[in-house]
């Protein structure tokens, strides 16, 4: 798919479920992968900081084999050599990784998300030329504890400025989410809400219901 088509997949995907390996309850990442797609999950985010550059490839070609299957996205975090080797629709980028618009130059017809944190960063990404931006941490989270939440309502204070499409994250779950959507939020990211979950499907499934229905449980 161009950058074009694969926004358009983007943009009609809910729930965005980001899976790594240390969050998934002792299972594989592919194990869980599986029960999110089957919940209906149709945005993957692939997150392995720790990992060399040949287990990390390894494991991105099995996630395209099996999101490519059920046509769902696939974003790699922070390497886009991986994200090309592979043949994911996309990188997710953080404030210290590769700048935006570098990858953009590398890689024109990919998605290219950005981690932001403030409005300006917000913008200055966009600017950059980020196909999406996600705006966090919104609730506090393990995966960034010494990180300030931004709180549900800086979505309000941020969102309206931008031209592309945003997600958000941190700490999202089932008690919460509805915060995010009520806030505008169509694209969610959750990582242990789903992938530490004694069910990864039913709780992914769980999610989506309230995306769908706009906030209301």
């Amino acid at each position: 798919m161009n950058h074009a088509q694969s926004l358009a997949v983007f943009q009609a995907a809910d729930l965005y479920v980001v899976i790594t390996t240390a969050f998934c309850a002792g299972r594989t990442a592919l194990a869980v992968l599986e029960k999110t797609l089957a919940a209906g999950v149709r945005l993957v985010q692939m997150r392995e900081k720790e990992w060399g550059g040949r287990a990390l490839y390894e494991l991105a070609r099995e996630f395209r084999q099996r999101t490519a299957a059920l046509g769902a996205l696939l974003i790699i975090d922070d390497r886009l050599d991986i994200a090309l080797a592979s043949g994911a629709d996309g990188v997710h980028l953080g404030q210290e990784d590769l700048p935006v618009s570098a990858a953009r130059i590398i890689a024109p017809e990919l998605i290219i998300g950005a981690s932001t944190h403030s409005l300006e960063q917000a913008l200055a990404a966009e600017a950059a030329g980020a196909s999406y931006v996600n705006i966090g941490p919104v609730f506090a989270t393990q995966t960034k504890p010494d990180a300030k939440p931004l709180g549900p309502e800086a979505l309000g204070r941020i969102t309206p400025y931008l031209k592309i499409p945003w997600t958000t994250m941190g700490g999202i779950n089932l008690a919460n989410i509805s915060q995010v959507v009520a806030e505008g939020a169509r694209h969610p990211a959750v990582m242990s809400a789903v992938t530490a979950a004694p069910d990864p499907r039913t709780a992914a499934e769980a999610l989506r219901q309230i995306i769908l229905a706009g906030g209301k449980k």
